[in-house]
């Protein structure tokens, strides 16, 4: 394009003035209208994009462009003209004689700019997004070198609608394995770091990362490595303005520390009330005792950066908050969420209980994802026979509605209210067939989601039967090697799993390996996630050495591509530690479990669950390499750490004590271990049921106990309910009934009877 210099016989282009992620930006004459203007070039990756998607693109860019030709305001960015040449999509836009934000910033050797500035600045982009927002339109990207300040001190916004284009064109990256659809890191709200539905909202969590930069001369996280960044906006209380700076009004301070609340609803309604706080403070004094921390900062846990760092990968995806830019549906951005997080934690017992979650999302994403209430009868039942007819041209303000509920659906998954989630996908479900069709990719969207919580609720048989139909349905509309088809497919591979089908999960996670892998490569983000949970399933399997060999490679990729602190990457080393206990490699298993351990606890802090997981699975190595004081001591810290986080009966603090009590045992002091396992078992009967798998292993443990202090007639009954017990859910037959019922016949050859 560069050699033509001529676009469409109209734009001459002059020099690049501008350079980032999503192409370059030309400054040009209209030659047609003799006016100098700005063209900005979006150049697809094409090599990447069959033909169809392509056709998609071009359709999204010209709907996405003309919106934001559509906005005229003051402080929006004009932009006159749009269209495609020799395979470049392009936006001519008005030339501004400014400098953006970051520019001054820099000219200002990074000192902040004067207060007056800053104020005045704050007033006008909050008139623009207040303007925008009213439109339906969220920016996305709003950062420093987005919005422009012109020589007569009018501010203008840039690059409307274009965050949203990068994601199609394949620019926008996204945070790999947790779903965050990439703006700027230090600008980025927690809902977008988690994967979340994006408002208005989101974007005042943005212009509030600008306004305290351009204040103090900082962003309110300005750490060295992407990932400590992100870990700050979702987890840090931002430090107030005027401790940096303490000629800063009170107000503002107050007013910036209010737009970087950690959850949307704790910020301004919209930019409107924004706009009339700073215009009411200027008149209004605020006494010094308000000015501490809001009050949504005041109950939160203070995270700890990490020292890891990021790679982005270029990933198409759809996000349900265009709906709010184009007035029409699209797929909701859950879609493209990940499907691993890290593994809980597993007991050690001296029989296996219940398997391992292989490597799915944890809340806090989000995934990626998925739920269904009591008394599933979902609407939609694959092959069932004739769909009900979708309504014709549903209205807007129906489209809304919807919106609204399935955004609702997905922030109580969010918050791990499952059953809730699920009643609201269900009913969205059924209106969204209603009026736009059973086929239609919003509705699959919804469909997908209530699959996901279902998962989540271990109703797997539910949700694999609604993983399958939205599987069969974008494979219909979109092909077999979708990417959004090969989501629920492998997200089905899962499901099945958990039905303890892994031999099933393994074929099915062989053909999206080899679809994604033609699709997207070897080392693309998507790929590695799938590899991860083929190499769990092959360890479920029994196939230990291709299990650890495939996790291996996996752990490597991601150390190259995203670095050694990633949580992704660190969830793949975790796997491997686990492989190398199956192995029989306890001392090895340690190692890697405590450098894991390390790295998360100087990312996430010492008592995040993640961290205590990995410790305690260093606790059963431990144990196996005969370490049982230190093991004992490790389990008693845990358990008082699981303790304060989430309570005394917590199942987490339950195991933990669980493995301390093992370890008494281990070290003959058997008392103590009998008084460990009789309240861990008590407990564990009363929240999760007598036979548990959790409560049965804390029963075997008492009959241990009792059996080493000679105590063998009361350890029989435990033995007994045991064996019955496991033969009831477990089958005759099944290993751990048959361990039950040799443990029962040891124990009554000790009190003399025969066996």
């Amino acid at each position: 394009m560069a050699d033509t210099r001529l676009i469409q016989g109209r734009y001459r282009l002059h020099e690049v003035i501008g350079r980032g992620g999503m192409g370059e930006v030309w400054r040009a004459t209209d030659e047609s209208l003799g006016r100098r203007v700005a063209v900005k070039c979006l150049r697809p990756l094409g090599q990447q994009r069959d033909p169809a998607s392509l056709g998609v693109l071009r359709e999204r860019f010209r709907r996405e462009a003309r919106v934001a030709a559509a906005l005229q305001h003051r402080g929006i960015t004009v932009v006159h003209d749009f269209g495609e040449s020799d395979g470049v999509l392009f936006l001519v836009m008005e030339l501004l004689d400014g400098r953006n934000l970051s520019q001054l910033l820099t000219d200002n050797r990074k000192h902040p700019l004067p207060v007056a500035d800053v104020v005045d600045i704050a007033e006008q982009v909050a008139d623009a997004l207040a303007y925008t927002h009213r439109q339906g339109v969220v920016h996305r990207d709003l950062k420093p070198a987005n919005i422009v300040r012109l020589g007569d001190g009018a501010v203008k916004i840039c690059d409307f609608g274009i965050a949203r284009l990068g994601a199609d064109i394949g620019f926008t990256s996204r945070l790999t394995g947790t779903g965050i659809a990439m703006g700027t890191p230090h600008y980025m709200s927690p809902e977008q770091i988690g994967g979340g539905e994006i408002d208005h909202r989101s974007d005042l969590y943005s212009l509030g990362c600008v306004l305290y930069e351009i204040a103090t001369g900082a962003p309110p996280f300005d750490l060295d490595d992407t990932w400590a960044v992100l870990v700050g906006h979702r987890d840090t209380p931002p430090t107030p303005l005027r401790s940096h700076r303490a000629e800063l009004p009170g107000y503002f301070d107050l007013l910036v520390l209010d737009l970087l609340a950690k959850t949307p609803e704790g910020r301004p309604a919209d930019a409107a009330e924004m706009r009339h706080r700073l215009a009411s403070g200027r008149t209004t004094p605020v006494p010094a005792a308000s000015l501490a921390l809001p009050g949504w900062a005041r109950t939160m846990t203070t995270g700890r950066a990490s020292t890891g760092t990021l790679a982005g990968r270029p990933t198409a995806a759809y996000d349900a908050a265009a709906a709010g830019l184009t007035g029409e549906w699209t797929r909701a951005s859950a879609l493209a969420r990940p499907t691993e997080a890290y593994e809980r934690p597993r007991g050690d017992d001296p029989a296996p209980g219940a398997p391992r979650a292989p490597d799915v999302p944890s809340t806090g994403h989000s995934a990626g994802t998925q739920a269904s209430a009591p008394g599933h009868d979902h609407s939609v039942p694959p092959g069932s026979g004739p769909m009900p007819v979708p309504a014709p041209a549903p209205s807007s303000e129906l489209l809304a509605v919807l919106a609204g509920r399935h955004r609702a659906g997905l922030g109580l998954g969010r918050l791990g209210r499952w059953e809730e989630a699920a009643g609201v996908h269900r009913t969205v479900v059924r209106d969204r067939v209603h009026v736009l069709g059973a086929d239609h990719p919003d509705t699959l969207a919804s469909r997908y989601e209530l699959a996901f919580a279902l998962a989540r609720l271990a109703r797997h048989a539910d949700a694999l039967r609604e993983f399958g139909g939205v599987a069969e349905a974008r494979a219909r509309a979109l092909g077999a090697d979708h990417p959004d088809t090969l989501a629920a497919r492998q997200e089905r591979a899962y499901v099945l799993g958990g039905l303890g089908r892994h031999a099933e999960a393994h074929s099915v996670y062989v053909e999206v390996l080899a679809a994604r892998e033609r699709a997207m490569g070897e080392e693309h983000p998507d790929t590695l996630r799938c590899r991860h949970n083929l190499a769990f399933t092959l360890g479920r399997l029994g196939r230990l050495p291709e299990a650890y060999a495939s996790a291996r490679e996996v752990a490597d990729a991601r150390t190259r591509l995203l670095g050694a602190a990633h949580p992704d990457t660190l969830a793949t080393r975790h796997e491997v530690a686990h492989l190398l206990g199956r192995l029989g490699r306890w001392a090895d298993a340690l190692i890697l479990y405590r450098e894991v351990a390390d790295t998360r606890a100087a990312a996430l802090g010492a008592d995040h669950s993640d961290t205590l997981a990995a410790r305690y699975e260093a606790g059963v190595c431990l144990g196996r390499l005969g370490r049982a004081e230190e093991a004992a001591e490790l389990y008693r810290e845990l358990a008082e750490a699981r303790a304060r986080a989430a309570g005394p009966e917590d199942a987490e603090t339950l195991r933990a004590r669980h493995g301390l009590g093992v370890n008494l045992g281990r070290l003959g002091r058997w008392p103590e271990a009998l008084a460990e396992a009789r309240a861990v078992g008590e407990l564990r009967a009363r929240a999760l049921g007598s036979e548990h798998p959790d409560t049965l292993v804390s029963h075997r443990e008492i009959a241990i106990a009792l059996g080493w202090l000679g105590r063998h007639a009361e350890a029989l009954p435990y033995y007994r309910l045991v064996s019955a017990a496991r033969t009831r859910t477990l089958g005759a037959t099944h290993p751990e009934t048959l361990a039950a019922r040799a443990d029962e016949a040891h124990c009554e050859e000790r009190l003399g009877g025969t066996a």
